[in-house]
């Protein structure tokens, strides 16, 4: 059985309420407990670097995909397991969603949402099946729940694209949800 690959999208700030760091470095360490490889965006900031230090804590896998652009704004963390360097925002989403088997949203700002729309409408369109998680880390995305539900309740989008998320509130609901979705 090969290893699994969890695909994690969530700021390169930490926000302001502790729990979503606490959050984090929860969910870095469980998927290395695991015996999974994290796949983010390569940052040594915010909760990217959180989930980063979490997981090579735990004596996980680590592959970081970074723009070059980024690596000074985001201080391109070098001492993953791999860390691959790409031309555009858009290749770098390629490579992470590619080299995963699922995906999970951790609290973020423009650019997660940016990365967590790509994912769901991929999904939508068929492009991958690949389970998506949020992470509601206290409510966090509450808004972003209601939105989906306002698309598909306007009927921009089918009843399915709402079914493609899974809505968890704990690191230990999303660990739960990724054994059962990739067993």
């Amino acid at each position: 059985m090969s290893t699994k690959s969890i695909c994690v999208y969530c700021g390169s700030r930490a926000g302001v309420n502790p729990a979503y760091a606490e959050d984090a470095r929860a969910l870095g360490w469980e998927i290395a407990r695991q015996g999974w490889r994290l796949v983010y965006g390569a940052g040594d900031v915010g909760l990217m670097g959180e989930v980063a230090r979490a997981a090579q804590g735990g004596e996980g896998e680590t592959f970081g995909v970074i723009p070059q652009h980024l690596i000074d704004l985001e201080a391109g963390k070098t001492d993953l397991t791999r860390y691959v360097v790409t031309e555009t925002m858009h290749e770098r989403k390629k490579v992470m969603i590619m080299n995963a088997d699922a995906v999970v949203v951790l609290p973020g700002g423009a650019g997660s949402l940016d990365e967590f729309f790509e994912a769901l409408t991929w999904r939508q369109l068929g492009l991958h099946g690949k389970p998506i998680l949020v992470l509601n880390t206290a409510g966090y995305w509450t808004p972003l729940r209601a939105l989906i539900q306002h698309i598909v309740d306007q009927e921009f989008a089918d009843t399915s694209l709402a079914e493609f998320v899974t809505w968890v509130d704990t690191p230990a609901m999303a660990m739960k949800a990724l054994r059962a979705a990739l067993d």
